[in-house]
């Protein structure tokens, strides 16, 4: 696991080494065991390592076999024992034994299609000194990040990380409006979209090839959700469990502490009882409390340890938001708030005490349907059936009678806040769904000069192009691509990328496991999610392997309080923050709108917990990049 840099200059002029040296130590954090260099006439790549396997021979960067193309690689494959004996059998002399080695290996004997052998997690870049060219490729579903930088006279920049690429002189920080509006939709900024007009992610699943200043961009995966198989749900169970099996397996490899991940739900309760059942000796767990009940599931977390005899840990923290604040604005680079990466950071800082690797629940949900909104899509296209009038008139007005509180979480809340949206089309539902702030709220909160500015701009598309393309899947199949291509990438595995890789800890994420995706995605609908519970068979699959207590109950989520925190400890602090001169100045959001939100939520008459985090994050990353 690492961190890498560089950057290739078209006009064939001598690289900056002081400036890739620069580069690389903002990325210290990813690897700080030890660092690497290949410097050669117009080139330059880098990497910071946290040494996971061959911790004696694995330093980069590393060359292929004639010696031609060189590669520095953040990420782990997992199946790189057979790939060595497979390199082997056709005449090479490896002389690490390293899985970074097979990759460059592979691309020497396969080109771009090496990367149909890796199975893993991975970013990397091989410069090829034959034709003089600079390769760059992302794991499947996005894993590992990787952002990039293409000059307008064809120099290439690229990194693991905002802080280094902005360490270059020539990478501005001109800010992408438009990304803006995207993170007031989803709480993050979809890729290919970065904060700046300069940097773009490379999109998961697709791989960047530079040769003379030009570049060029390809998809070489995407999971196939239209093929189904012929299986039925016993053999569906048997085989899930089968190919989870082997994914954790796989991802127990390593030649440091290996840990877990363990918040009581679903899906890393099956991710630890498989470890336990793997391992010769007690697996370790670490889960994470709040004084706060609405936010502690350790209760879930003991059974499940108790029941599989794990070495387990537990920390109660009170999260101190002017604390890690400042970290997560500093370490994510660009406007992101999901606010559970506050108690991501804060187990992941207390795992990496004890090991350098922990294994998670990620991807599951999106695989396997486990996220209320996939069952309420689903009874959405039932309820837009009846007519309109009907469900006016028997459904909708006789609800919103009914007295609920803005500021609890309640069945009724979300049933009223369901009808608020089930009446919508399909993408359009969908999208107010996911949105943090929708059409009606932005009209209401931009400026005049902020709505003109990103006219043009539509955030919705970043949803509709998956919905478009599902081509007469179901619409349960057609949700779970689009969130495998959005939110996932996007947002959950942005999150623990860098919450994790900020205490320099190591997450391998199971269910993430290519193979199991795509079986996942070629079993019926009906099994995902049966009638209207989420995660039917996943549900089946766990329930073989630990207590059904810890199974059959409410998602509640990993979160924090900040409503709560809004009208308590941030009540001063989010108004100082959001109303300030500086935050005015940028002529974004009207003063006015700002300030109803934080006084109706102060006073109890809305929940804009979300809203205001989103906003607070926002300025936090003006003062901090930009200011």
């Amino acid at each position: 696991m690492c961190g890498i840099v560089g950057f290739v200059n078209a006009d064939k002029s001598p690289i900056q080494r002081a400036v890739l040296e620069k580069m690389n130590k903002a990325i210290i954090h990813r690897g700080p065991d030890d660092d690497g260099f290949f410097v050669k006439e117009n080139v330059g790549l880098a990497m910071r390592r946290l040494a996971i396997i061959d911790l004696a021979g694995g330093k980069q960067p590393i060359h292929s076999q004639d010696k031609t193309k060189w590669i520095v690689f953040n990420g782990e494959i997992y199946n790189y024992q057979e790939l060595r004996e497979f390199l082997r059998k056709k005449g090479f002399e490896l002389y690490t034994k390293s899985d970074t080695e097979v990759i460059v290996n592979l691309y020497q004997l396969h080109g771009i299609e090496c990367l149909q052998y890796l199975r893993g997690m991975f970013a990397f870049a091989i410069w090829d000194d034959t034709d003089k060219s600079l390769f760059l490729a992302r794991d499947r579903v996005g894993k590992k990040p990787l952002l990039y930088s293409h000059q307008p006279n064809g120099n290439l920049i690229f990194g693991s990380e905002f802080s280094a690429l902005l360490i270059h002189p020539e990478v501005s920080r001109e800010i992408d409006y438009e990304a803006i509006d995207s993170y007031l939709s989803y709480l993050c900024i979809p890729a290919p979209q970065t904060a700046y007009k300069q940097i773009r992610k490379l999109e998961p699943g697709h791989w960047l090839l530079w040769k003379d200043g030009q570049i060029k961009t390809e998809r070489y995966w995407l999971p196939n959700f239209s093929k189904k198989i012929k299986i039925d749900r016993e053999e569906a169970i048997d085989e899930t469990i089968r190919i989870l099996r082997e994914a954790t397996k796989l991802r127990l490899i390593a030649e440091v502490p290996v840990g877990a991940f363990l918040s009581g739900g679903v899906d890393s309760s099956t991710v630890v009882a498989l470890m336990a059942q793997e391992s010769d000796k007690p697996v370790k767990t670490f889960s994470i409390g709040f004084e706060d009940q609405d936010y502690n599931e350790l209760k879930y977390a003991r059974i499940v340890a108790q029941h599989v005899g794990s070495e387990h840990h537990e920390f109660i923290v009170k999260p101190e938001a002017m604390e890690v604040l400042p970290i997560l604005v500093e370490h994510y680079g660009e406007p992101y708030a999901d606010s559970s990466a506050i108690p991501t950071y804060y187990v992941s800082r207390e795992t990496r005490k004890h090991v350098t690797v922990a294994l998670n629940g990620d991807g599951g949900d999106e695989s396997f349907a486990g996220y209320e909104r996939h069952v309420a899509m689903k009874l959405a296209e039932i309820y837009h059936r009846f007519p309109q009038k009907l469900r006016f008139l028997l459904i909708e007005k006789p609800f919103e009678l009914l007295p609920v509180s803005e500021t609890r979480r309640s069945r009724i809340r979300d049933l009223k806040r369901f009808l608020q949206a089930a009446s919508l089309e399909t993408k359009e539902r969908y999208f107010r769904w996911m949105s943090t702030f929708d059409y009606q709220a932005k009209s209401e909160i931009y400026t005049e000069d902020f709505a003109r500015l990103i006219s043009h701009h539509d955030a919705s598309y970043f949803l509709e192009r998956w919905f478009n393309s599902a081509n007469g899947l179901g619409i349960l199949d057609t949700v779970l691509l689009t969130d495998q291509m959005t939110y996932l990438p996007n947002d959950l595995l942005v999150k623990v990328d860098i919450a994790s890789m900020a205490v320099s800890l190591e997450a391998r994420s199971p269910f993430l496991d290519y193979k199991l995706i795509e079986f996942a995605a070629s079993l019926p609908e009906a099994f995902k999610s049966k009638g209207f519970e989420t995660k039917s068979l996943l549900k089946a699959v766990a329930s073989r392997l630990v207590p059904k207590e810890a199974i059959y109950r409410r998602k509640m989520g990993f979160g924090v309080p900040i409503g709560k925190w809004f009208r308590e400890d941030l009540k001063n602090f989010v108004q100082e923050i959001l109303l300030s001169e500086k935050a005015l100045k940028r002529n974004i959001l009207k003063p006015e709108a700002v300030r109803r939100y934080i006084t109706e939520h102060v006073d109890g008459k809305r929940d804009y917990a979300f809203q205001l985090w989103t906003l607070l994050m926002l300025e936090l990353w003006f003062q901090t990049f930009i200011d």
